[in-house]
């Protein structure tokens, strides 16, 4: 088995690069193109495009996290607005009953006092 010390550097350098700056994933490319067949310069290529890719679709995955946690806040924050209009309106409801019950209250007084005013009419004019 043959050692190539600058397949492993390369390899070593492209595995830093495709694990994000993971140092034993740089090792253990490295030590695998050391030991393994030679670099060539469409292998640098490839596991250059595939970095590339690598970190646009991690780009790509924070915005998307970005936004599905905009999406939550929004849904929370209508959540909460939904709920305080509900709790006004009950409050409101609560207060048009009260309301009503006066205005029944008022209108049975009104009633018995309009029938003592008829009685006190009625006894003066007998």
């Amino acid at each position: 088995m043959s050692f190539n010390l600058i397949g492993g550097l390369l390899n070593a350098g492209l595995g830093l690069l495709e694990s994000g700056g993971n140092p034993l994933a740089a090792i253990g490319m490295g030590l695998t193109g050391a030991t393994t067949g030679g670099v060539t310069a469409g292998n640098v290529a490839g596991a250059a495009g595939n970095a590339g890719l690598g970190a646009l679709n991690a780009q790509d995955e924070a915005f998307q996290l970005a936004m599905y946690g905009e999406q939550i806040r929004h849904q929370e924050q209508m959540q909460k607005q939904s709920e305080a209009f509900d709790e006004m309106m009950d409050e409101k409801s609560e207060q048009m009953r009260e309301v009503n019950t006066l205005r029944d209250v008022q209108m049975v007084q009104r009633k018995e006092d309009n029938a003592i005013t008829k009685k006190f009419i009625e006894s003066i004019g007998s």
